[in-house]
């Protein structure tokens, strides 16, 4: 079912005033909050439609993001997740400016795509945050994205510029509320070349081959955060369900051992249950055991 929210300017539609509020409003106002470093504004192109994959670390990325695009004259459409639709004033500016809220595990959460692309088919700047939120990585490198902008890429054929923000985060840490506006921090912003996704047109849409161009946008977004950051990607992104996974293993893993070590302490040793007059190891105990499944 729709919600009573995404019926109102959910589609892309738009304020002229407001986004020429925006035009003349947003720079100096957010240029006064932070130096920014642009670079690569060559690699987008002067009109049609564009999809732009950027990394995640702050909501200050978003304007950074949108003050670049200004810079090369076009006009910033973003997918954000629904809840900033729903905050007071922001999310009425939002969707005066037509941008396009993200309702995530509602029916028609997919709906989205079909009005991004329909932009991108009219030459809409499409921004696109691939990983879904920002990243969890403990170091702040790009995680491992969702199949959205892949699939809206090679749907509607549109070219994909990757792009990376650094020292947003500084301003306004993931989580945090206030900024951190002094001292002045500078935020470097690179566009790169189009991603080549040559090798996954006229291919049916399979899982496989939209997590194959998903991961080609990515490595490509990646090499862009670590060229601005002067230091090397990790080889493999983060993947949060990996690592949560990990986790449960090793405290699983801990679990034993500890009830291992107790049930050794209750034999009265560390020696074998033979020696405690049994027949088997002290893993094979009884208080073993029962520690072992629990």
């Amino acid at each position: 079912m729709t919600s009573p929210q995404q019926g109102k300017r959910s589609d892309g539609s738009y304020s002229q005033a407001w986004r020429n509020f925006t035009k003349i409003i947003l720079p100096p106002t957010f240029g006064a909050v932070m130096r920014m470093e642009f670079s690569g504004q060559e690699n987008f192109p002067p009109d049609g439609g564009v999809i732009l994959a950027v990394n995640h670390l702050s909501y200050m990325d978003i304007l950074a993001t949108a003050i670049m695009v200004h810079k090369v004259g076009r006009y910033p459409v973003f997918l954000a997740k629904s809840s900033l639709f729903e905050l007071p004033v922001f999310g009425t500016a939002m969707r005066k400016l037509g941008q396009l809220p993200v309702y995530r595990g509602q029916v028609d959460a997919g709906l989205v795509l079909r009005d991004a692309e329909r932009l991108g088919l009219d030459g809409a700047c499409v921004i696109f945050y691939p990983e879904g939120t920002a990243t969890r990585d403990p170091n702040e490198w790009p995680m491992v994205a969702k199949t959205g902008v892949a699939r809206l890429a090679l749907t509607a054929s549109l070219p994909v510029v990757p792009m990376a923000v650094w020292g947003a985060q500084q301003i306004l840490p993931y989580g945090s509320v206030l900024p951190k506006i002094l001292p002045r921090k500078t935020v470097k912003v690179l566009a790169g070349p189009p991603v080549d996704l040559s090798g996954f047109t006229d291919q049916p849409l399979s899982n496989q081959i939209l997590r194959a161009a998903t991961d080609k946008i990515m490595a490509d977004v990646t090499a862009l955060v670590g060229e601005v950051r002067g230091e090397v990607p990790p080889a493999k992104p983060y993947h949060p369900a990996v690592e949560r996974r990990k986790l449960r293993q090793e405290l699983r893993k801990l679990q034993q051992e500890n009830g291992e070590t107790g049930a050794e302490a209750e034999n009265g040793g560390t020696g074998t249950a033979a020696e405690n007059g049994g027949t088997g190891t002290a893993a094979d105990s009884p208080a073993s055991t029962e520690a072992d499944s629990s």
